[in-house]
């Protein structure tokens, strides 16, 4: 005689008891492990499609808990590098570490619990459950990079960015690579045959059919011919100023004097690029010493540095010709928030709340918006400031393309075991989706020099001082994504959602 399966218990409240939380916990740190600077990109389709197996099994009441959960999971070992900047001063700000990870862990599982439970709430079965969880979690990550000035970090898709099939992003974006994922996950639970000897064998081998087929057409898009590299010489200089020192009178000398050293050394070079916020003074107060700087580049400088206009601070990028002019200026203007800004900043300031990051007043004002920088004898460039290069969406935003990309950022606050990395791969996607080469100049590292399908050609480690001598590398033409954006990936989840979601059918009493 068959018995009944009791269903799982829940709280009052509809919560799942916390042990059976942790398997959903776990499986979010495993899946996160595909992730930078980890790689283990297997883990994260198989731990996706056993999380969707759960969630789609799970009642809807509860579905929302077992989505936090293993959000909690995916974002705390993601985005663990976000103690770092509390620990630059730990006397100061270390005590708020633990509670910054928690947070930002939680903020992140909130946009894979409330889709999660939506999803399931509205889906008419298991299997159409499942469909909807993971395309409403897909919806999710671009709503992410959006929503509250935008976090597009993490997503999904990104695990694919140092594989070949990190190249379909030049097609779809990463939130294509995102679908990819996802469907690799949830193919052997939805051709789940209870019958066959081996139920799960129709959809694992859908799967891995899926893989192959894309992981082969990664590698013949690699392995075709790229334009020829520009006839001119870049120089990326990174000075390793470590975070603590850096705005320390008597060590900011000291790297200003290795910017001019590492710029001054012998060899060819048309263009000298400094980081992000690469001395301790501002623009205005640049005047003696912009000849020293334009002696030592020899060549055309950009660089990163403070300025202020009236009563407000920008976080910019100067070009300084070889004469010592200043030329073209770049702001930055998607900022992080309570990082370089504080919302009602003023109103704050007050008592004493100011911007983190920020060295001049109490936080920085936005720029006017993306644009290209000019120099002669160098292809107009986009610059990206820092953050500013985990948001495609601001790479379609100019009338006309330029011919390269330009981050300069510092990423000294984010220590040296997952953020930066984690940068450095959405920057090198950043390049496949356009199909132009990106130029990274970065304080600690990572410097690179990245080709238009997202290779390293040239590069530094972190926290170490040198400098990057390298041909920029030729751009391709625009591709799919370029010209079409995220709305096929996004018309396409929209479908999926509306052929699974349905009412439920109300059960008999």
């Amino acid at each position: 005689m068959r018995t009944a399966t009791r269903p799982p218990r829940l709280t009052r409240r509809g919560r799942p008891p916390l042990r059976r939380l942790l398997p959903d916990l776990g499986l979010g740190l495993v899946a996160a492990l595909g992730l930078a600077p980890f790689g283990l990109w297997a883990a994260t389709p198989l731990a996706m499609g056993l999380l969707l197996w759960r969630l789609a099994r799970a009642r809807p009441s509860a579905v929302f808990w077992h989505g936090l959960a293993a959000g909690f999971g995916w974002f705390a070992l993601a985005l663990s590098w976000i103690v770092e900047p509390f620990l630059v001063d730990i006397a100061r700000h270390g005590w708020m570490a633990p509670f910054a990870l928690i947070l930002m862990a939680l903020g992140g599982a909130l946009f894979w619990a409330v889709p999660a439970w939506v999803a399931a709430r509205l889906a008419r079965g298991w299997r159409q459950q499942a469909v909807a969880i993971a395309a409403a979690l897909i919806l999710s990550d671009w709503l992410r990079g959006w929503i509250f000035t935008g976090f597009p970090w993490a997503q999904i898709g990104h695990v694919w960015i140092d594989t070949p099939i990190g190249q379909t992003a030049a097609v779809t974006g990463a939130l294509g690579l995102g679908v990819v994922t996802l469907t690799m996950a949830a193919l052997p639970g939805l051709l789940w045959r209870p019958a066959h000897r081996a139920p799960l064998l129709p959809g694992t081998l859908l799967a891995l059919l899926l893989l192959a087929g894309l992981w082969a057409a990664g590698l013949s898009r690699l392995a075709q011919p790229l334009p020829p590299d520009r006839d001119l010489t870049l120089r990326v200089v990174q000075p390793n100023a470590a975070q603590h020192l850096k705005w320390d009178p008597e060590w900011s000398a000291v790297f200003f004097r290795r910017l001019l050293d590492l710029s001054a050394e012998p060899g060819p070079r048309d263009l000298v690029i400094w980081p992000e916020t690469a001395v301790n003074f501002l623009l205005e107060d640049a005047g003696p010493v912009l000849s020293a700087m334009s002696q030592a580049a020899g060549a055309p400088l950009i660089m990163g540095i403070q300025r202020r206009e009236g009563s407000r601070f920008y976080n910019s990028l100067a070009t300084v010709a070889p004469g010592g002019e200043v030329g073209q200026i770049y702001d930055k203007f998607h900022l992080v928030p309570f990082g370089e800004y504080i919302p009602w900043g003023d109103a704050l300031a007050r008592i004493g709340i100011t911007a983190f990051a920020a060295q001049q007043g109490n936080g920085y004002s936005a720029g006017a918006g993306p644009g290209t920088l000019s120099l002669p004898g160098i292809p107009d460039l986009q610059p990206l400031i820092c953050y500013e290069a985990i948001f495609p969406q601001h790479l379609r935003a100019l009338d006309q393309r330029p011919g390269w990309l330009l981050q300069a950022t510092n990423d000294a606050w984010f220590g040296a075991v997952s953020g930066p990395y984690q940068h450095l791969a959405q920057a090198r996607l950043r390049a496949i989706e356009t199909g132009l080469p990106l130029v990274r100049a970065a304080n600690t590292g990572v410097s690179a020099i990245i080709d238009a399908r997202g290779r390293i050609r040239a590069s530094l480690p972190l926290n170490e001082a040198g400098r990057i001598d390298a041909p920029l590398p030729g751009a391709l033409p625009p591709t799919v994504w370029s010209r079409l954006g995220n709305a096929p990936v996004l018309a396409l989840l929209v479908l999926i959602l509306a052929a699974s979601l349905a009412p439920r059918r109300r059960r008999r009493t």
